[in-house]
């Protein structure tokens, strides 16, 4: 089951986007059919199998694709394809920070708590790429509006995500060619690090509610593991949730041989406590903090729902620190 709270979605009595939402149901009855595999459906189509289990038919290439989560957004930028509509990433008005630059004109459908539905039936989406969403009724909702495909579980697992969404987007050769592109920055990457490739490496995110780590089984971990890191304490275990708070007085938990940490946004409230933080004695008596190896890190793409090109870039700010 998600950690994450059911996404609530805004609804309004307005008798024709009901209307619109029934027609829309009678005529996509048939999407959730054919094989566990990507192959050629009707006319244009093909059938391809979500990380539910369901199967889906959908276009053969979709042009105007709705990412309803900030994994989604990146996916399909990766491969080439400029959503029409987007759920602004966690602690964001619109997308990731760093995805802003990419996404600057592709209007909001939603947020991390879930859709606007009005919004997604207004932008005719061929396609909806729903993430994690597993709220039913509100699955049912999208489906009734374009055939929709939920694209990674529980696992949040960013390349299995990108390989399903070039399945869906007709991108199946670009997927591929990105995730060998990776690996091989990967291993390039390990041997500039020299002596550093077996560092402990900490991953933390500060905000208004204190200090969060990062454990496994999410995006910033898959990274790290990647690249062959140690990880400190309790960031070798499973979490709760998609970070794990812990107290000022235990900020040295998050201590390793190198810290990366920041806030989700560069300014504002939590931006401000981050700088307050850096002054406290106990922050400044960390290891890596004393030994100059303490970075500070885009949040939104470092500690959220990153996919592949949060993972390029992360490996670009990794080599910056560590590759000296």
């Amino acid at each position: 089951m998600s950690t994450h709270p059911l996404p609530r979605v805004r609804l309004t009595a307005a008798a024709a986007v009901t209307t619109a939402l029934a027609l829309a149901l009678t005529a996509c009855g048939g999407d959730e059919s054919g094989s566990a595999k990507a192959k050629t459906g009707g006319a244009g189509k093909v059938t391809v199998t979500d990380a539910t289990g369901t199967e889906v038919e959908v276009p053969a290439k979709p042009a105007k694709v709705v990412a309803l989560s900030e994994l989604d957004l990146d996916s399909a930028l990766a491969l080439g394809v400029e959503p029409i509509g987007l759920t602004a990433g966690r602690g964001q008005q619109g997308a990731p920070g760093y995805l802003a630059g990419r996404a600057q004109d592709i209007p909001v459908v939603g947020a991390v708590t879930g859709p606007d539905i009005e919004k997604v039936l207004r932008a005719k989406p061929d396609v909806i790429l729903a993430g994690q969403l597993a709220d039913r009724k509100v699955l049912q909702q999208l489906k009734a509006v374009a055939p929709t495909v939920v694209t990674f579980g529980k696992d949040k697992d960013w390349k299995k995500a990108l390989d399903l969404t070039g399945r869906v987007l007709g991108k199946q050769n670009e997927a591929k060619s990105f995730l060998t592109g990776y690996e091989s920055r990967v291993a390039g990457l390990k041997k500039k690090l020299g002596p550093n490739a077996g560092a402990t490496v900490s991953v933390a995110r500060y905000s208004a509610k204190g200090t969060a780590v990062m454990q496994q089984g999410v995006f910033i971990s898959d990274v790290l593991k990647d690249l062959g890191f140690k990880r400190p304490g309790i960031q070798n275990d499973r979490g709760q949730g998609h970070s794990t708070p812990i107290s000022d007085e235990d900020i040295r938990q998050i201590d390793a041989d190198w810290l990366f940490i920041g806030t989700l946004a560069a300014k504002g409230k939590d931006a401000d406590l981050f700088t307050e933080l850096k002054t406290k004695p106990a922050y400044r008596q960390l290891g890596a903090v004393r030994d100059g190896h303490a970075t500070e890190i885009d949040g939104s793409k470092w500690t959220s729902l990153g996919g592949g090109l949060a993972a390029l870039s992360v490996l670009d700010d990794i080599e910056k620190a560590m590759a000296k």
